[in-house]
């Protein structure tokens, strides 16, 4: 079909042009024109055309309406095979949504890898995304990378046909000027920006012709830190539309031998299980992720997080120490030390601006951190506003008393009022002071204070510089001071500077549903130290440019770092002593490394990167300089500054001090910055925000909208429209009646779950019995005063080996915690909190007592803590977790699975009914043992069946244990199923 062309003149639009479609019009001779929209797509108007002009191009024939045109309007053809009408445009595209759609139709990604090499914790990680532009006319193709927030950015570059353009890494001031001027153009010039709790993304767009390739790569590097016992590597995938080749490859390598081992994805399906491989043996692993398009594993836009945790043998000795290249690192976490008894004070903001989620976290977490104290700990509670409280008038042992004490103190902490962080400091410098005095604490004893606060200070005291002098000037090295920020209101870099004066750290509380989980991880990372007055010592001939040296204290799960370099003429043995105080004494590790071994060691080229230790040397001692610039003084802040400087220039690294220009091709803008995001007052501030991308159309997922148990509460039948009549009505069935009941005047309960069966129009509830019989609920519902409507049963028990395989169990008496099942043999352990009025479990925790793992769901969220580290997960988010011994995986319907070889399957769900709660699900229950027992683990001994009953086939009796249960055959709505439920014959039977 020939393209039409249309003649009007530019000053036509007096209202905006519609457009459906992509056409050819050439603008000339008219006076006005309404009800259109701009058009979609422009070309150079032809030889001979004036600027008012423009070509606008379509396949399609046009076709307008003449009451469209105002009075004297005139439109003319333009040659042969050009179509001119006068009626309505019937196109059916607006050009709006194809200029904004055209990144994701057009630019198209071909290859998108992420490969990250780990040699002796540090990581190299090299992200690609090769791109084509399939339109016709230029577009705009975006590169979108998150990154861990403590890496560093060392090299970016694009290459547009053949040519490269590379980014170039400037001390910040000789970057600033670019950065200023793209400002003042009114361009974005920052290219990184704050996005999460351990994140920070890097996003950069280009034009790119016709048919034209753009490949994008980022480099980043990090040194993987210890906490809680692990090291987790973090990497993000998230191209953002379908990719042909997709490609993940994780290689580590680890000289002292890798311990443990897991994986956690949040976009993992079972569907992509197999494109997931992990080989291990003693020093290596390498874990890679590739899914085939022709497995179909690939018709899915991939969006989300890939965790690699993983943890090196160790003993009791003075670390490890590694050598690469003529630079050395040294790792000190010795196994078997015993803790060191601990004297602690909490001290915690209650101030007005705490009310609400906050306070309530706050003494949730506080709860469970007493309960962690240990028995030859001593502790006191401070809690503060515009004054000062302490619990107790001097510091107390941990006894079970004290600690009940305590707990009730902190479940009543309120708050209001201002904020005197001064006095509530110094007052508890005063109580540690006091009780060393009055020799109160344990020799060799650590002290610790912990403060909590979410706000400036506004009482008292109110300047941030006066109130750090105070306080170091008391606390006088004596003891160590912690600070959590809790929010984005306080001035972290207050706290910051406050914690690094007095030996401690500073972090951010964020402000989500597990803030109660984040204090008590961080009082896990402190709670147990293992040794005091750390140094290190090297022979002087052997060692040059070593970084910090000496350590106030060693946490158990963590791990002290020190990087040097060799000297020319060092020895053959490099050898180290590691100096430090136990609880009662003094205590020496001695070590030595063969320098030839060592450098032996590092020669596989498909792990290690060139010169990866002179990289890590010059990564820890960048970090840490930055550190000590935050406590140092003006005079030694210059000399810091100076040296950290320096190293990030000549390592090319994206530092505090150091920006990156990013350059483009000739024609656009020439020039962008990127800089590292740092910690500040508020999350919006000092975060140079990069241009939006493209609008992303998440494609439509029916598991999103998939509902688990009932609808919400006005579909329910139970629910009427104002003024109708309330009825049950049966639904229509062959060979039934339908009968109606008016329920008006009753005391109806809404209603918590769906009935077994309802009609969609009438809503009536009804059940029927295994032999085709069905029984009238209205009868039921007559017989007492307050009817209960059918629920869907809170467990449902699949019983292996016998004649009738499906128990439904409702329970309907429940005091406290119930043990719902144990068998030792498996190592499985579940109890829960069962509401009867809501008829749903309010808590359900499995503990999976050989991999010492225990996970503990709440209609709120999931939590799973292993060696005193906790994972929240919200429910409904994507997991897929490979732990040694345990696969635990989520779906979007809030599924989650505790599943492993020759173990039983232990499921729980999120119920979304009226009645907030959990379910239990269990699979694979042939392999319980026969020591299993509890609530439900009873039904999985020796269960002996009664006959049916002569009156009824539909009830029997079981005999378990000695006792006996009613049963009645009964079609139930099995929720495991999915929404609405399907209905299940059943045994029903009531606990």
């Amino acid at each position: 079909m020939p393209n039409s062309h249309l003649s009007l003149t530019q000053y036509m639009f007096l209202s905006p042009v519609k457009v459906h479609g992509t056409f050819t019009v050439c603008l000339s001779e008219a006076t006005a024109v309404f009800g259109l929209e701009i058009p979609i797509s422009q070309k150079p108007p032809p030889e001979g055309w004036d600027s008012k002009h423009v070509l606008i191009h379509s396949p399609l024939p046009l076709k307008f309406r003449s009451n469209l045109l105002a009075p004297g309007a005139k439109m003319k053809a333009l040659g042969p095979g050009c179509t001119c009408g006068i009626m309505l445009v019937l196109l059916s595209l607006l050009a709006v949504l194809h200029a904004t759609t055209a990144q994701k139709n057009d630019i198209s990604i071909y290859s998108f890898t992420v490969d990250s090499k780990v040699s002796s914790r540090f990581a190299h990680t090299v992200v690609t995304s090769r791109v084509v532009n399939r339109a016709e006319t230029v577009q705009e193709a975006t590169f979108q990378v998150e990154l861990p927030k403590r890496a560093f950015i060392t090299n970016f570059s694009m290459i547009i046909e053949g040519v490269t353009y590379p980014g170039n890494i400037k001390e910040k001031a000789a970057a600033q000027e670019q950065y200023s001027a793209a400002v003042a153009r009114g361009e974005s010039a920052g290219l990184v920006k704050a996005t999460g709790r351990k994140t920070e993304q890097f996003q950069v767009s280009v034009n790119v012709a016709p048919a034209a390739k753009v490949t994008f790569e980022l480099v980043y590097e990090e040194l993987l830190k210890r906490q809680l016992g692990v090291y987790e590597l973090l990497l993000k995938v998230q191209p953002q539309q379908l990719v042909k080749h997709l490609q993940m490859d994780i290689h580590i390598f680890e000289p002292q031998g890798i311990s443990f081992l897991e994986t956690e994805s949040t976009f993992m399906t079972s569907e992509l299980a197999n494109a997931l491989t992990i080989s291990q043996n003693k020093t290596k692993a390498h874990i890679q992720f590739k899914p085939q398009k022709t497995a179909g594993q690939l018709d899915k836009v991939l969006d989300g997080n890939f965790i690699v945790r993983y943890d090196v043998n160790r003993t009791l000795s003075g670390g490890s120490i590694q050598i690469e290249n003529g630079y050395f690192v040294h790792y000190f976490a010795p196994e078997g030390l015993p803790t060191i008894p601990k004297n602690v004070i909490f001290v915690i903001d209650k101030s007005g601006s705490m009310s609400g989620r906050k306070i309530q976290q706050t003494r949730e977490a506080l709860i469970k951190i007493l309960d962690d104290l240990k028995p030859n700990d001593q502790f006191n509670l401070i809690s503060f506003s515009g004054d000062v409280t302490h619990w107790k008038p001097l510091l107390v042992p941990a006894s079970p008393e004290n600690v009940d004490q305590a707990k009730r103190y902190a479940a009543n902490i309120e708050a209001q009022g201002g904020t005197n962080i001064n006095d509530a400091m110094l007052t508890a410098v005063r109580l540690l002071q006091s009780a060393n005095q009055k020799e109160l604490l344990s020799d060799g004893s650590v002290s610790l204070i912990i403060l909590l606060t979410d706000g400036d200070p506004t009482v008292g005291e109110t300047s941030p510089a006066r109130i750090q002098k105070n306080v170091q000037k008391a606390i006088d090295g004596q003891y160590s001071l912690f600070c959590l920020g809790f929010g984005f209101d306080v001035s972290y870099v207050f706290l910051e500077k406050l914690a690094l004066d007095n030996g401690g750290l500073a972090r951010r509380i964020y402000e989500d549903s597990d803030s109660a989980l984040q204090l008590q991880d961080f009082y896990q990372e402190v709670a147990n130290p293992l040794l005091t007055a750390v140094t290190f010592e090297y022979p002087d001939n052997a060692v040059d440019k070593v970084s910090q040296d000496n350590f106030r204290l060693l946490f158990k799960g963590s791990e002290i770092v020190v990087v040097g370099k060799l000297r020319d003429q060092s020895p053959d043995a490099l050898s180290a002593k590691v100096r430090g105080q136990l609880h009662m004494q003094n205590i020496t590790f001695q070590t030595e490394s063969s320098v030839a071994e060592q450098e032996k060691e590092f020669q596989s080229p498909k792990y290690i990167f060139h010169s990866f230790m002179e990289r890590l040397w010059a990564y820890l001692t960048i970090q840490q300089l930055l550190e000590q610039m935050v406590s140092a003084s003006d005079a030694e802040k210059q000399a810091l500054e100076t040296r950290a400087l320096n190293l990030s220039l000549s390592y090319s690294f994206v530092t505090p001090l150091t920006s990156m220009v990013v350059t483009k091709p000739e024609g656009e803008q020439r020039s962008e910055v990127a800089e590292k995001p740092v910690e500040t007052r508020n999350k919006h501030k000092n975060f140079y925000t990069s241009p939006p991308g493209p609008s992303r159309r998440i494609p439509s997922d029916p598991w999103r909208n998939r509902l688990r148990g009932p609808p919400k509460a006005p579909l329910h039948p139970l629910y009427h429209t104002p003024g109708e009549p309330d009825r049950m009505l049966a639904p229509s069935i062959p060979g039934e009646a339908l009968q109606v009941e008016d329920l008006r005047a009753r005391d109806v309960a809404p209603a918590r779950a769906p009935a077994v069966a309802s009609d969609p129009v009438t809503g009536r509830l009804w059940e029927r019995k295994a032999s085709g019989n069905s029984t009238d609920l209205s009868q039921r519902a007559k017989a007492t005063s307050s009817p209960a409507p059918m629920q869907a049963p809170p467990v449902i028990l699949m019983l292996p080996g016998q004649s009738v395989n499906r128990l439904c169990v409702d329970i309907k008496h429940s005091q406290g915690p119930m043990k719902l099942l144990s068998d030792p043999d498996q190592g499985i352990e579940v109890t829960g909190q069962y509401e009867t009025e809501k008829a749903q479990f309010s808590w359900i925790e499995v503990t999976l007592k050989n991999l010492q793992l225990q996970v503990r769901a709440s209609p709120e969220h999931v939590v799973v803590t292993q060696n005193r580290r906790n994972s929240a997960y919200k429910w409904k988010e994507m997991l897929f977790s490979m732990m040694p011994g345990l696969n635990m995986t989520m779906d979007k319907t809030g599924l989650l699975l505790l599943s492993s070889t020759d173990k039983v399957t232990v499921g729980l769900l999120p119920w979304d009914g009226p009645g907030e709660g959990l379910r239990l699900l269990l699979r694979d229950t042939d392999r319980f043992s026969s020591h299993v027992n509890g609530t439900l683990g009873q039904f999985y001994q020796d269960v002996l069946w009664g006959p049916p009953t002569e009156a009824d086939d539909s009830k029997r009796t079981l005999r378990v244990q000695g006792r006996d249960y009613s049963a009645t055959r009964l079609v139930k709505l099995d929720y495991q199923e999915g929404s609405p439920g399907t209905e299940i014959s059943c045994w029903s039977v009531e606990l």
